[in-house]
């Protein structure tokens, strides 16, 4: 077991684990097209994201809640 407080991405590989939880990861595949697609479904989004990319406005803040945001609901 890993303490000292060590961030969970460092706490796992330390422990010899894999850094990440998918309970699936054959679906990263279908994932990635449904991000491509998403991408050229809403330039709008896109636009601030490219907007915002180099002075980040929202880095160290914590996000208490967000709108789950996909091609069907926009």
């Amino acid at each position: 077991m890993v303490t000292g407080g060590a961030h969970g991405f460092e706490a796992a590989k330390q422990a010899g684990r894999l850094p990440y939880k998918v309970k699936d990861l054959s679906l990263a595949e279908w994932g990635r097209k449904e991000i491509k697609l998403a991408e050229h479904e809403m330039p709008g989004l896109m636009s601030v994201r490219k907007k915002h990319a180099v002075d980040k406005p929202l880095a160290g803040a914590k996000v208490m809640g967000s709108l789950h945001m996909t091609v069907q609901t926009a």
